[in-house]
């Protein structure tokens, strides 16, 4: 071994040595886990006041945005409240059936959420995980903020709208 390369394989084995340290996933309190799997999957950025228009408010967060999904054919969407609060929010529906929502994308009341919300890609969580994201939605401050919507095609949304606008010449679906 040369001289040079010493000193980078005595960093590689600190750093190596260091990772012990980590905490696994597994030593997460159900909490810890749901608010980074929450952060992950970026709940915030649709679900948190401000997010689309540069100005996040981080004291209502996950409490329902002001900016709704424009989709052609469909609507506008706006992404609801998610805390605990139990008039506009989470907080009457069970854990039975926030997982039916995220895993199927069906409603209590068997509405479809809208094409903008990755359900299918939240349905392949663990039962751990699933139990864990509840877990921390649960624990969130409960927000009063009943979101506007949906609109259907040919109302007028009172909300700021990102479009989903198709290319020219594009078929109508």
């Amino acid at each position: 071994m040369t001289k040079t390369g010493l000193p980078a394989l005595a960093a590689m084995a600190l750093a190596c040595a260091g990772l012990s340290s980590i905490t696994p996933a597994a030593a997460q309190t159900p909490v810890e886990r749901g608010r980074y799997l929450a952060n992950l999957a970026g709940c915030s950025h649709c679900h948190t006041p401000g997010h689309f228009l540069g100005k996040v408010d981080m004291t209502r967060a996950l409490g329902g945005s002001d900016v709704g999904f424009g989709i052609p054919n469909l609507g506008v969407f706006v992404g609801p409240n998610l805390t605990p609060d139990k008039e506009t929010g989470l907080g009457r529906y069970t854990d039975a059936e926030v997982t039916t929502l995220l895993r199927t994308g069906t409603r209590p009341d068997g509405r479809i959420l809208a094409p903008a919300m990755p359900w299918r890609e939240y349905s392949t969580l663990t039962d751990a995980d699933m139990k864990a994201l509840i877990a921390y939605l649960r624990s969130l401050k409960p927000i009063s903020n009943a979101v506007p919507g949906p609109f259907g095609p040919q109302d007028k949304p009172t909300v700021f709208v990102m479009k989903v606008v198709p290319p020219e010449g594009a078929p109508a679906r």
